[in-house]
């Protein structure tokens, strides 16, 4: 398909804190755009803070999609984003309007430019629970040190105690033989779908990021993170996701044992760092990003070029 003939599509992505969804609004407001959001946590209801939604406000002046579709007991995969991603483009599309992707998760982001085709796989439930039990028995960090052993690439995209998708790809490998990775290269299309500019936000000092964070987890702890993380707690053995999260299983000692809340604050700021070098190492790997300066983003004449 020729470039012409694909629809055009915006990506706004970048490390946790670097102002994903302030310059996504204010391109969508500048050049008729709708946002899809690409974060895996932003689907959950109910889960607003920890995840650093955009705001009512925000949402009410630029029209926001695939926020708010789950409840926080329900299971959510890369596949099923795709599929309400692809179908959500072709929509905005249609009406006219530009579809902006915006959000911090780099296999989401990825696996939708590159068109990436999801096999249908049926589970098996008899391997599925020998897993989990090999990881209640071993820890997260053993059946993450495996699959760092066994498909490196994959298990740098994923966090050590993300348990379920640490599993997910132990999963296929046992049943088939092939690595996440592997499968993944062999499920693209010869022509990727979209016609697609790629902006990434980053500071060009750690520093600046780093502080961000910090100011970020602050505010949000202004904002009632902390009634938030007990909701999470209270119902983490429904809520298997959100209690895996960043964010939220880092108050856990302090709801369990009364361990110091400073300490948990300072853990919390200590793993959202950790998550963005991991994102930023993602989307390096995304040649056709475009790196701005997010101190002060100028991307206005890209964007124009690109949409003429």
């Amino acid at each position: 398909m020729a470039a012409e003939n694909k629809i055009k599509v915006l990506v706004v992505l970048g490390p946790t804190a670097s102002g994903k969804t302030g310059l996504a609004i204010r391109l969508a407001q500048r050049f008729g755009g709708e946002i899809l959001s690409a974060d895996s946590m932003q689907i959950y209801r109910g889960l607003d803070i920890g995840t650093a939604k955009a705001t009512a406000a925000e949402q009410a002046a630029v029209p926001h999609h695939l926020i708010d579709i789950r409840d926080p007991d329900e299971l959510f995969s890369v596949a099923e984003y795709t599929d309400l991603a692809h179908r959500t483009i072709r929509e905005i599309a249609g009406r006219g309007k530009l579809p902006i992707l915006a959000g911090g998760t780099g296999l989401y982001l990825s696996s939708l430019l590159e068109g990436v085709r999801f096999s249908d796989e049926p589970a098996d439930d008899g391997l599925r629970a020998r897993l989990a039990q090999q990881a209640q028995q071993l820890g997260d960090a053993a059946m993450y040190e495996r699959l760092m052993e066994i498909d490196p690439e994959s298990a740098r995209g994923i966090h050590p105690n993300n348990r379920k998708r640490v599993l997910r790809a132990l999963e296929l490998y046992e049943k088939t033989g092939r690595t996440m990775s592997d499968q993944r290269r062999q499920s693209k299309p010869e022509q990727r779908p979209y016609d697609a500019l790629v902006l990434g936000l980053n500071y060009p000092l750690r520093e600046q990021l780093y502080e961000r964070i910090g100011l970020r987890v602050d505010q949000m702890l202004e904002q009632g993170l902390l009634a938030e993380a007990k909701r999470v707690f209270d119902h983490r053995d429904r809520w298997v996701t959100a209690a895996q999260a960043i964010g939220y299983k880092e108050f856990f000692p302090y709801f369990e044992s009364g361990a110091a809340l400073c300490g948990c604050v300072e853990q919390l700021k200590q793993a959202t760092r950790n998550y963005a070098k991991r994102q930023l190492s993602w989307f390096r790997r995304m040649e056709e990003t475009v790196w701005l300066d997010a101190s002060d983003p100028q991307p206005q004449e890209l964007v124009r070029q690109f949409l003429l």
